[in-house]
């Protein structure tokens, strides 16, 4: 039954009356709460691999002890399992909606990888740095005819070497096919950063 209106006229009357029409409609069941409830319910549930940080842990990848490279490494991208936290809903890798403990597999991370192809990084600097000046450390990268050139003139009389000693050093020269040295996963790599039109510059401040 609905609230008489009040004959007085009055603001404050009607501020009043306004009021207690909010509260009987806001602690009355009735279709706003059944709407409310659809709407929530009518939700589509979210995939795992779009949670936020902190909602999942991915465990590290295992490493081929050969290439020092995850062991599903393809086309420059492996792929490490990540468990969503405890009482988290979502939509598994195989499209399955999953009520996780922590303990169950949601979905699997892409990560970045190299490719190697049997040039190791210590060897070649090694060679550089002892045997350089007979041109090994390009032999061995698949560079003959400069192996053959700093063989002939003994490392460009060591000029040739010390150069060719700081380039493989910086790992500026690399394998002749292209591809990577083999380092060890966890130790110290030069990562090359450049910058394109979809580069994010943030502006620099200063105090």
């Amino acid at each position: 039954m609905a609230a008489p209106w009040p004959s007085d006229s009055s603001p404050e009357a009607l501020a009043a009356h306004l009021l207690g029409v909010l509260w009987f409609v806001s602690v009355t069941p009735g279709p706003w709460g059944a709407a409310a409830t659809a709407v929530a319910g009518g939700e589509e549930t979210l995939k795992c691999e779009d949670l936020k940080v902190g909602q999942y842990i991915c465990k590290d990848p295992k490493i081929n002890d050969a290439t020092q490279e995850p062991v599903n490494c393809t086309n420059y991208t492996a792929h490490v399992r990540c468990f969503p936290a405890p009482n988290i809903t979502c939509k598994d890798y195989s499209g399955n909606e999953t009520h996780f403990t922590g303990n169950e597999i949601g979905f699997l991370k892409p990560i970045s990888c190299r490719n190697v192809n049997g040039y190791s990084y210590k060897v070649a600097v090694a060679l550089s740095l002892f045997l350089g000046w007979l041109g090994a450390d390009r032999f061995y990268l698949g560079y003959p005819a400069l192996g053959l050139l700093k063989f002939c003139t003994v490392g460009f009389c060591g000029i040739g070497s010390l150069i060719d000693f700081i380039l493989i050093s910086m790992q500026i020269v690399g394998p002749s096919d292209g591809s990577s040295y083999i380092i060890d996963y966890y130790g110290t790599r030069l990562i090359r950063l450049s910058i394109t039109n979809e580069t994010l510059r943030k502006t620099q401040s200063y105090p």
